[in-house]
């Protein structure tokens, strides 16, 4: 290539930078946004409850869970639980910590997984009651906690994955 060749190359991308430039200006006048001086549309979020506060009052799933099918509560906690946690004997912390065993060992105490400071402060050990209200909302059972799970609403399905739990030890808790 000899000089001639490589000044019409660099004089294209020049001339097509300044026809962008000067079209953007050019667009920028003919079309002038009206901005709103309010929202067009008023969107209200929901009250947080007060700290402290009452939480919702769930009906207890204890005689749900003597007749609740273990089968569809390993399944359902496969798909809503799987991503995060696993559930063998021995397995391996994910995003969340490994399951087995969870309700027979203290709140936060997980080795190896670092959980926030709120759900080691709750103490105690998990209740078939506190899993429900964990798992219809997480966030609202413990404020603050890592868990970005939005929550289950079904009574049956909350009932189905508390069955399961509770055979991931050597020891179950004793059924309510």
């Amino acid at each position: 290539m000899d000089a001639m060749e490589i000044n019409k190359a660099i004089a294209a991308i020049l001339v097509a930078g300044i026809t962008f430039m000067v079209m953007g200006i050019i667009g920028g006048a003919l079309i002038n946004p009206h901005h709103l001086h309010e929202a067009a549309w008023k969107v209200e979020a929901a009250a947080a409850p007060a700290p402290g506060g009452k939480p919702e009052v769930l009906a207890p799933i204890s005689a749900m869970i003597a007749t609740a099918d273990i089968a569809a509560g390993e399944a359902n906690a496969k798909k809503q639980c799987g991503a995060c946690h696993t559930f063998n004997e021995g397995g391996k912390n994910g995003v969340g910590p490994n399951l087995y065993g969870a309700m027979t060992r203290p709140r936060g105490a997980s080795e190896g997984f670092s959980y926030s400071a709120n759900v080691k402060a709750k103490g105690g050990t998990w209740s078939y009651e506190d899993l429900n209200a964990w798992l219809k909302k997480p966030a609202a059972f413990i404020a603050g906690t890592k868990m970005a799970f939005a929550g289950l609403n079904s009574d049956k399905q909350r009932a189905e994955i508390v069955a399961y739990l509770r055979t991931l030890s050597k020891t179950p808790v004793p059924l309510p």
